[in-house]
């Protein structure tokens, strides 16, 4: 029995894959989606529900580690100049014409199969805490499988498991659960390329998990580091700019 309980001891003091811990290879993989310094970047969105087409968005984004953001909404003309403002969890978004600004959740749906969360947060790491499910083999590649659990209800998913490349720790895809641990949507991170000096997913391909047909790609471009100040990320600040 002492000797069981040395080995079981071991085991649950032993490094987990390759020496790797489920927070360093989310940390990890949060860099590779993203600066961790302030920056903008463009994002276009374009969807179907049920196979069919509908109206896209353009934004853009000024994020500044994980806990301050502003979406600005550039296409449809029709919501051009609408914002919102994320500041640690809470969101509020601004309407022209609009005196005050509305607080929205993250897990709200912005578009298609697109919550606000998916473009207000840039990152897991902080919201999430990770832990090492396995390990995968896909084609010759291998990866990591991470179980993610919301910090609090305040976050755009309760439960993610995600797929990470184990070589450069490159995401793969992800399932995001609600709280009764229901598959909503699916996601797959590919065609990487070059993006604001580091090769990052270019494309990110969102699928309802219940309807068939209805997805939406999001397609990042121009992105560059930017120096941006605390200040903006106010409402005070944004009111001004309405």
């Amino acid at each position: 029995m002492r000797f069981l309980a040395i080995a079981l001891a071991a085991l649950l003091l032993a490094p987990n894959v390759h020496g790797q811990n489920a927070e360093e290879i989310l940390r990890r993989a949060d860099e590779v989606r993203f600066p961790q310094e302030g920056f903008e970047v463009l994002v276009r969105i374009t969807s179907t529900e049920d196979g069919r087409p509908v109206e896209g968005r353009t934004m853009k984004v000024l994020s500044k580690g994980n806990e301050n953001s502003i979406v600005l909404t550039l296409e449809p003309a029709s919501e051009r100049g609408q914002m919102l403002l994320m500041k640690e969890r809470d969101l509020w978004i601004f309407l022209p014409r609009v005196s005050q600004p509305v607080r929205l959740s993250m897990a709200q749906r912005l578009t298609g199969q697109v919550a606000n969360g998916d473009i207000a947060r840039a990152n897991f790491a902080g919201d999430y805490n990770p832990t090492l499910a396995g390990t995968e083999r896909i084609g010759n590649e291998n990866f990591y499988i991470l179980d993610l659990a919301a910090v609090d209800r305040k976050v755009t998913y309760q439960r993610v498991r995600y797929w990470v490349r184990q070589r450069d720790y490159r995401p793969h895809k992800a399932e995001f659960y609600s709280v009764s641990n229901r598959l909503l949507k699916s996601c797959v991170y590919d065609d990487y390329r070059t993006i604001g000096g580091k090769v990052r997913p270019g494309r990110l391909v969102m699928r309802d998990a219940l309807t068939q047909g209805s997805e939406s790609t999001l397609v990042y471009s121009d992105l560059k580091l930017r120096e941006l100040p605390d200040k903006i990320f106010t409402k005070e600040y944004l009111r001004r700019l309405e």
